[in-house]
């Protein structure tokens, strides 16, 4: 066994970005944290979401703030900003994404129970203030990262990160049946 070259890398994931994504999509509610945003789409584009959606007070490209995390992912994930969140959840309901939550709350689930429909969109909320109210009647599922410390969350582009390739991992694994 050897590492592999940074040429070698470069290759493999030359030929994968060319394939088609998966059919998820995130959308970004009012996160505040310019890092969490471009640590977000570095993530996403390792994960191969479809789409990123930046809402509400959520900073978009190109800012310095995001530039420092992302590396590039930006050109790489298709992005839209959209100040109306809730029209946008509508829109996507629709369009027939399962419209999921990554909040601890009533009725949430472990990320590593759940089981995603066809196409997902993953909301990610607030750092502070989490998943907007107005929001929560529109989901049709909620998952939460179970906490065995002192905290009781984690960093919001951190907890993406985990919950997105758990996901990934379910629609993977689906489209390969």
């Amino acid at each position: 066994m050897r590492k592999l070259t940074h040429e070698e890398i470069v290759s493999r994931q030359v030929k994968k970005a060319d394939g088609p994504r998966l059919p998820l999509c995130v959308v970004l509610n009012s996160v505040r944290s310019l890092h969490n945003v471009g640590t977000i789409f570095r993530t996403a584009d390792g994960a191969g979401v479809e789409k990123i959606w930046l809402c509400g007070i959520t900073g978009y490209p190109p800012q310095s703030g995001i530039a420092k995390t992302e590396l590039g992912a930006e050109a790489h994930v298709p992005w839209e900003y959209r100040e109306d969140v809730l029209g946008l959840i509508k829109e996507l309901k629709a369009q027939g994404y399962q419209i999921v939550l990554l909040e601890q709350m009533q009725g949430s689930v472990s990320h590593d129970l759940f089981k995603p429909g066809a196409s997902v969109c993953l909301v990610i909320g607030n750092e502070i203030s989490g998943i907007a109210d107005e929001l929560q009647s529109l989901s049709d599922a909620a998952i939460e990262i179970e906490m065995d410390g002192i905290k009781n969350s984690l960093n919001a582009a951190v907890a993406f990160g985990i919950a997105v390739y758990q996901v990934r991992g379910q629609l993977k694994n689906r489209l390969k049946s």
